[in-house]
């Protein structure tokens, strides 16, 4: 009987405190006017093509076809996954926000289409919190592997 009241109490405070976890929204652009993503902080929450340290890293995809199709291509694949939402989607740049089915922890995911090297670079990280369980290296590799797909 105790057991189960420690666990419904837990389970109650974290009902409580993720009914506003949803972080504060990042500062527009998401992508400098040089082409360069916001960098990872030193949480293990982060991807991205354009980090320096390997355990973030991820390589960035090339362009399939011109900017406009391969910008298509990740709109698509981006709106086939659930609980996504693009937010801001500009010609060179599109952000996007996926949220956790339990307690609604926003992730923000930001693509750089970058016209003079044919590549698409991206970042993705927790708003909040500290440790993602690997969610956004996961999220990112799929996205990749449909695209190159």
């Amino acid at each position: 009987m105790k057991l189960s009241l420690k666990i419904i109490m837990i389970i109650s405070l974290f009902s409580i405190t993720g009914t506003g976890c949803s972080g504060i929204e990042p500062t527009r652009p998401f992508v400098s006017a040089e082409g360069k993503l916001p960098a990872c902080p030193s949480s293990p929450n982060c991807v991205s093509t354009q980090a320096e340290d390997p355990d973030k890293r991820m390589e960035p995809l090339p362009f399939k076809g011109d900017l406009e199709q391969s910008r298509q291509q990740i709109l698509a694949i981006v709106n086939s996954l659930k609980r996504s939402k693009v937010t801001d989607n500009q010609k060179n740049s599109t952000h996007v926000e996926f949220r956790s089915a339990v307690f609604r922890f926003v992730d923000d995911v930001d693509f750089f289409f970058d016209e003079s090297a044919g590549m698409i670079h991206f970042r993705s990280a927790a708003r909040s919190g500290y440790l993602d369980f690997g969610v956004n290296r996961k999220r990112m590799q799929l996205i990749s592997d449909r695209y190159l797909n």
